[in-house]
């Protein structure tokens, strides 16, 4: 499996002072000179830790893979338009999460109205015509969903490529009663969207304990890990961070 790491959460100390310091750029070349597959980025409504500046820099450093999560709006795609990453996750955001909570109701039935620019969910056929101009300019486009079949099966009639499956119930069941049940769930769902043709990713709540199990899952392409690592990074630096997450994976 490869590695992708998030780093949303540098972003997240520099704010808390406001300045310069921790500098995401300078985060995204140390990271990628540890040889992760590519490196995520949250640009969220309400700019939380990631800044549009933080994109474009990152975005312009040679051959570093870039995946920009990012709200179904057109503001979102006109700046990814703008900034082209290697990839667009597209994933349902609110307001008032501390972070992503659930994968898209891509087979919902009717697409809700949006209000104080908070971030509904969408059916598949919003995402479809969403995701063209992005396709047209040559940008990878995924979906963040939970593990269900009836939600792949509808994101396969939107064109994209690749699925990030969300593993926040098993990571919050790993260690409980509920772990085989969960992990079952999120096995069965990578399986099916395998079947499907799509390029199956995983991510959410992974850390250096629970995440050995994703070998367990065949034919998983990446995982996406971002907050386990900045934190351990805070007491050994990014690069031990990275290294030991890339062991535990390959």
């Amino acid at each position: 499996m490869l590695l992708g790491v998030n780093i949303d959460h540098i972003a997240t100390l520099r704010n808390a002072r406001g300045g310069k310091e921790p500098d995401v750029y300078k985060a995204a070349l140390f990271a990628s000179k540890c040889g992760v597959h590519n490196l995520t980025m949250h640009l969220r409504e309400d700019r939380r830790h990631i800044k549009e500046d933080d994109v474009r820099k990152v975005c312009s450093i040679p051959e570093l893979k870039v995946t920009l999560e990012m709200a179904a709006t057109d503001e979102m795609r006109e700046f990814a338009l703008s900034v082209m990453p290697y990839k667009c996750c597209i994933v349902p955001e609110r307001k008032n999460e501390l972070t992503t909570e659930k994968g898209f109701d891509v087979a919902g039935e009717n697409i809700p109205m949006m209000a104080d620019n908070v971030m509904p969910e969408y059916q598949a056929q919003y995402i479809a015509e969403f995701i063209k101009p992005l396709f047209k300019a040559g940008i990878k486009v995924g979906l963040f969903l939970d593990p269900d079949k009836k939600q792949i099966e509808a994101a396969k009639t939107t064109g994209v490529k690749s699925l990030e499956l969300n593993t926040t119930a098993y990571s919050n069941a790993y260690g409980t009663n509920m772990e085989e049940e969960e992990f079952l769930k999120l096995k069965i769902a990578a399986e099916h969207a395998q079947d499907l043709g799509f390029e199956v990713n995983a991510g959410h709540g992974l850390t250096y304990n629970n995440v050995h199990r994703m070998h367990e899952i065949k034919g998983l392409h990446e995982l996406n890990v971002g907050h386990t690592i900045i934190a351990r990074a805070i007491f050994t630096g990014l690069e031990p961070a990275i290294i030991e997450m890339k062991r535990l994976i390959l």
